[in-house]
């Protein structure tokens, strides 16, 4: 796992291809305006997610990972908290892996919070497993989703 401020994103676009047109999308104008939904960026290589909701508590959050993306979860407004555990220390699956949607969840307890403020992003690899959106209050953030190389 990777946390950082958008500031810094230039950092890290040698670790996959994908990171320089995703950070672009993350740092254009008017995030804080778009409908919730995925657009595109380079078609299924690079993609992002817009959400908008309230926070969630932590207590009983669901664990996931995914094997064919990575994702950069970036908060545009709010304070969002992700929960993390090492993919493999995860030992109670919830719901087995779907490659359809590139997903597995773990109902085991996150080992820590990450708090991501406004402005900041956290890049989760296939062994980070995450619970994100809890927090209080509204939260904007986008995911960008990015085909591992």
């Amino acid at each position: 796992m990777i946390f950082d401020h958008l500031d810094n994103a230039d950092h890290y676009f040698t670790l996959n291809s994908g990171f320089a047109k995703g950070f672009a999308f993350l740092r254009q104008p008017g995030l804080d305006t778009l409908a919730a939904g995925r657009y595109e960026i380079d078609g299924d290589r690079v993609y992002a997610l817009v959400f908008e909701d309230e926070g969630k508590e932590k207590e009983g959050a669901l664990l996931e990972a995914h094997q064919r993306y990575l994702d950069v979860q970036y908060t545009v407004t709010g304070a969002e908290c992700i929960g993390w555990k090492s993919t493999p220390a995860c030992a109670s699956v919830s719901k087995p892996y779907d490659a359809e949607n590139d997903a597995v969840l773990f109902t085991d307890p996150s080992t820590i919070w990450i708090d991501v403020p406004a402005e900041h992003f956290v890049v989760l690899l296939p062994h980070d497993a995450h619970a994100p959106m809890h927090g209080e209050g509204l939260i904007r953030k986008v995911v960008l989703k990015i085909a591992m190389e």
